[in-house]
Parts: structure tokens; C-alpha cells; sequence
């Protein structure tokens, strides 16, 4: 979706000031980006809670349930619990979360950008 940024109306770009901080808010914390990068790359295959905490060596076991948790609850994360014994767990993303495929990709493009303007000579 093209965003017409020249809009006239006030309200309206304050509305999108807010929606942007809304947003910025879900990802508030060390490891949502982490996880969310680990379970992107995993294709729609599920993760085990076993396997995040391999991929993510150091975040400790309380931290990656607060934001697994966190994640959940803002329909970033869907976490599957099989019974059995021991419990198995697993998480991908939703299909909220995969639909921040193209702004995370536009991220790390800014930030690969901003890199190279910072390393550029001063003029």
C-alpha cells in the first residue's frame, strides 16, 4: 500500500504518529526482534522452546517466556502445547507476525543504509 504522505489533515497524521508507537511498543524489549528474526527464518516451520533457546544462547529460560508470552498476547506468536510427557511446546509466527516480513526487511535495509552513512568520510 502507497502512503500519501503529503496529507493536509492533522488529525490524521497524528492518527498515524499513534499507530506507529503502537506498533513500536509490541516490539519494546531486547529479544522481540531476536525471536521474531529466529522464527521468520524457520519458513513457517514450528520451534521448539528448546531450539529458541539454542538460537538465542543468551537470553535466560524466565526472559524467553515473558517475551514469548508478550508476543502471544499481541498476536505476534502462536504457541502449540501437544500432551505429552514430557509437554512439548512450539511456536511459529501468525499470520499477523509473517506479515511483518516486508517492514522488517525495509528495516534492516535502513539500518544497513545507516551504517554506511555513518562509516562515510565527513564532508
Amino acid at each position: 500500500m502507497e502512503r500519501e504522505w503529503k496529507c493536509e489533515d492533522p488529525a490524521r497524521r497524528q492518527a498515524w504518529s499513534a499507530a506507529i508507537n503502537e506498533t513500536l511498543r509490541v516490539f519494546e524489549g531486547k529479544w522481540k526482534i531476536v525471536i521474531i528474526n529466529e522464527l521468520m527464518a524457520a519458513k513457517r516451520q514450528p520451534l521448539r522452546f528448546s531450539a529458541l533457546e539454542k538460537l538465542i544462547p543468551d537470553v535466560t529460560q524466565k526472559m524467553l517466556i515473558q517475551q514469548l508470552k508478550a508476543l502471544q498476547q499481541d498476536g505476534i506468536v502462536h504457541r502449540t502445547v501437544y500432551p505429552e510427557v514430557p509437554p512439548r511446546v512450539e511456536y511459529t509466527l501468525t499470520e499477523l507476525g509473517h506479515a511483518l516480513g516486508p517492514s522488517m526487511t525495509a528495516l534492516i535495509d535502513w539500518a544497513e543504509l545507516r551504517q554506511l552513512h555513518a562509516q562515510a568520510p565527513a564532508r
